[in-house]
């Protein structure tokens, strides 16, 4: 269900994300023209504070819509399950 001008989506965060953010995930009513997940980060980092320091561009970051992993590029639907986290390294 929209909200009559964007869409409604829940995003999860994971690791250092949650870490710094303090929360692991929130619903959000997307204002119109939030239609990708870079466009879904510009708009969280506008929060200012940790959330432009984090979600700002600056440090490499990882999404995946229900559970695929996509690129930032990738369209958003109404509905979607986002969640994002920092590159996985290890051995």
């Amino acid at each position: 269900m929209t909200n009559g001008t964007g869409m409604n989506i829940r995003v999860r965060y994971f690791a250092r994300l949650r870490e710094k953010l303090a929360t692991d995930q929130e619903q959000l009513a997307l204002p119109a023209g939030i239609n990708d997940v870079a466009a879904l980060c510009r708009h969280l980092a506008a929060r200012g504070g940790i959330w432009a320091e984090e979600l700002g561009g600056e440090r490499p970051l990882m999404a995946a819509i229900n559970e695929e992993l996509k690129p930032l590029a990738a369209s958003l639907s109404d509905g979607d399950e986002v969640a994002l986290f920092p590159p996985v390294t290890g051995g």
